[in-house]
């Protein structure tokens, strides 16, 4: 076995302390739909104007605070879903179909819900009987203007049902839950776009990359040591290593954004925080390109894909955008923070507006990535081995770090 200096011991602890820890779970409100398993435990009934958790329902530590009416035909309107489940029923009492529509957060939630419903008592469903409120009906900052609020009852309106109901709701994950009425239980949750539900950057297992070599490989059989294509701030394609997972979960359930574009037709999921390049209408350059939420990309857009054959980057049309449900998250670190994926250039980085900042602070990373780099006995190329499954902690402390110091606020869209 080789001898190791001293320092060489202490840079490689240090390293792999950095580079393999990753946390338990996957990133702030992480979760599938509901972020509880009901188990076998008893499940106690809400009290009477209890709410859980204990705090108000406009702090950070519950639902968060209004971010203003969202409108009929509005930008914001636009990030507002349907529920069609079968299992619910809607008052839908202006009959609008107003009541149906909601955050994707809330959608999950209440879809979970639902289930939790039909499995306590059979033949009973759960309804809902105030939505998205567009009339004015509810106190100035409610969170129903934002669809990110719901007023519920059972199906049978069994008011002795409505306790264990505000608890199957908690365990539904909703993140606000008020026993508010003998008439009906209260829930929101946090904005979509808020920290503390993002589930960082991410694409889905069945994406690929291309590697240096040309050839294609899903994200689900990528491992720290290979060589991807990627860009450099020019714009230039250029072959980056892949240092490390800043996710990576098989089983994860997540929303996507989906991205098609034409001329070259490319098809691009990530999470709704993840930055893309992307240029308001038709661009002849990547000067005016800039890293943008995925969900902020609208169709008329541009993004830059790689034509092939050779071709480097080019701008590419955006016909649709839509969300799409999938299972698998993968969140590769580059040595350059960008990757083409499915053929679009994408950054490595989520949750902060900014490519330049989110590579800055993941310096520390590839400073000791580097120092790793040094020891004689690292394998070349790619070690084969399947990355752990979870967030890294330093992602998760960095995410802290920048709600601590520039604000929560500083971080939403």
């Amino acid at each position: 076995m080789p001898r190791r200096s001293p320092l060489a011991l202490g840079l490689l602890g240090l390293a792999a302390c950095l580079l393999t820890v990753p946390a338990l779970g996957c990133g702030p409100g992480r979760g599938p739909v509901g972020r509880r398993r009901l188990g076998r435990r008893q499940l106690s009934p809400l009290l009477y104007k209890q709410f859980v958790p204990n705090v108000p329902e406009q702090t950070l530590g519950a639902s968060g605070k209004a971010e203003g009416k969202v409108l009929r035909g509005s930008e914001r309107f636009r990030d507002l879903v349907p529920n069609y489940n079968p299992d619910i029923i809607f008052k839908d009492e202006e009959n609008t179909g107003a009541d149906r529509l909601m955050t994707e957060r809330c959608k999950e939630r209440v879809n979970s819900l639902a289930i939790a419903v039909m499995n306590m008592w059979p033949g009973v469903k759960l309804r809902v009987t105030e939505g998205w409120d567009e009339d004015g009906h509810h106190l100035p900052d409610s969170l129903h203007y934002e669809g990110r609020a719901l007023d519920i009852t059972t199906s049978d309106r069994d008011r002795h049902k409505y306790g264990m109901l505000a608890r199957l709701a908690v365990e539904a994950g909703f993140d606000w839950v008020y026993y508010e009425s003998k008439a009906h239980v209260h829930v929101s949750v946090k904005a979509d776009n808020s920290l503390a539900v993002r589930t960082g950057g991410c694409f889905p297992g069945h994406a690929t990359v291309t590697l240096r070599s040309g050839e294609r490989r899903g994200l689900a059989d990528l491992r720290r040591g290979d060589w991807v294509l990627g860009a450099e701030p020019g714009g230039r394609l250029v072959p980056t290593e892949v240092l490390l997972f800043l996710d990576r979960d098989l089983g994860q359930r997540a929303s996507f954004v989906a991205i098609e574009t034409a001329s070259p037709a490319r098809r691009l999921l990530l999470t709704p925080s993840h930055l893309v390049f992307t240029a308001r209408g038709a661009t002849n350059g990547t000067v005016t390109f800039l890293p943008v939420f995925a969900h902020r990309v609208r169709p008329g857009d541009a993004v830059l894909a790689h034509g092939g054959g050779g071709q480097g980057l080019r701008p590419a049309r955006v016909l649709r955008v839509w969300r799409e449900d999938g299972v698998g998250v993968f969140a590769p670190l580059t040595s350059h923070g960008t990757l083409l994926v499915n053929g679009v250039l994408a950054s490595c980085y989520a949750v902060l507006e900014s490519h330049r900042w989110a590579h800055r602070a993941f310096a520390p990373l590839r400073l000791f990535h580097g120092l790793l780099s040094l020891l004689p006995t690292r394998a070349e190329g790619g070690n084969g081995t399947v990355p752990e499954a979870g967030m890294h902690w330093y992602s998760r402390l960095l995410y802290r770090l920048a709600g601590s110091v520039l604000g929560h606020e500083a971080l939403q869209a």
